[in-house]
């Protein structure tokens, strides 16, 4: 059990009710359009050809937040951690919906990928994280990585600041994958 990252399948952000995010969806392209935004579409296969995101949150995230609130603005912050969805699109806000879903409760917070991906970019640039050296591909590759000892091993190759805390390099990476898995497939992520 735990809590995992996640991509969201065509399927799954289609359908609504309980088991899928169509109320989401829905109720985001309603806000696009009010916006004067394109609306989003998922598109299905670019979804299933990326083979899905999986990831288990469950590090400690103190040393995170901590080299978030030396680095970043709250705002900034905000917009890294505090969202339940997160989607392959530009945004120049977070975007909360009356819409829960079986995580989020009575709200769906929205954020775009291209800004979480440039906020973990610094991050990883200010912790100096091998991003190169990361598993990417399957599904809990970075936990597995982490875990099983493929950065032990890449610390004694390339140390830096980010060997000196694993827990929060873990969730750089976790973050830099995710907000990249969402916009080079084209998927949502959210955490299930």
């Amino acid at each position: 059990m735990g809590v995992y990252l996640v991509s969201v399948t065509a399927q799954d952000w289609s359908q609504p009710g309980e088991d899928g995010y169509g109320d989401v969806a829905a109720a985001l392209n309603t806000e696009l359009q009010r916006r004067g935004l394109p609306l989003y579409e998922l598109p299905h296969a670019a979804q299933e050809a990326s083979g899905g995101f999986e990831e288990k949150v469950s590090p400690s995230m103190d040393g995170f937040v901590a080299l978030c609130r030396t680095l970043l603005t709250e705002a900034e912050l905000s917009a890294l951690l505090d969202w339940s969805v997160l989607v392959p699109l530009t945004l120049e806000e977070t975007i909360v919906l009356p819409v829960g879903t079986a995580y989020s409760g009575e709200e769906t917070v929205v954020t775009g990928a291209p800004r979480v991906l440039a906020l973990a970019e610094r991050l990883a640039d200010a912790i100096e994280l091998p991003v190169d050296a990361l598993p990417a591909g399957e599904n809990l590759a970075l936990n597995r990585w982490f875990l099983d000892g493929g950065a032990e091993r890449a610390a004694r190759i390339r140390p830096g600041a980010w060997a000196e805390d694993r827990d929060t390099a873990f969730y750089v990476a976790l973050y830099l994958r995710a907000a990249r898995h969402s916009i080079r497939h084209g998927c949502p992520m959210t955490y299930s």
